[in-house]
C-alpha cells in the first residue's frame, strides 16, 4: 500500500529533487528502507553506520512523531503522510541579539 512521503528542501537532491514520493510498505521502517532503495543518496543522511535513524532525524506520521507511537514499527495506512522533519540547531550570538 502506498503512502506519501515529505522530502524536505535539504534532502530533495539525493532524491531526484522530489518534494514527495509514493511509497509502499506495511510500516514506517519499511517504508522508510524502500524510499532509501530508491533513492541510496538517502542512506547516510536518514540512518547511522549501524542502521538506526540519525537522532536528528524525527520522522512523523500525519502529524505524529513516531518516538510516542512506536518508533519504526508503527503500522502505516494508504492514506497517510510519513514526514521527515531535520532537527535545525545553530545560529550565531550576533544574531540572537537583534
Amino acid at each position: 500500500m502506498p503512502v506519501k512521503v515529505l522530502i524536505p528542501t535539504p534532502l530533495r537532491q539525493y532524491a531526484d529533487r522530489h518534494e514527495a514520493v509514493e511509497v509502499d510498505g506495511h510500516d514506517v521502517g519499511e517504508v522508510l528502507q524502500r524510499l532509501v532503495s530508491a533513492h541510496p543518496q538517502l542512506q547516510g543522511h536518514l540512518y547511522t553506520s549501524e542502521g538506526r535513524l540519525r537522532s536528528f532525524v524525527n520522522i512523523y506520521l500525519n502529524d505524529e512523531d513516531i518516538r510516542y507511537t512506536g518508533q519504526e514499527k508503527t503500522p502505516v495506512r494508504s492514506s497517510d503522510t510519513v514526514s521527515i522533519i531535520p532537527s535545525i540547531a545553530g545560529g550565531s550570538v550576533a544574531a540572537a541579539r537583534c
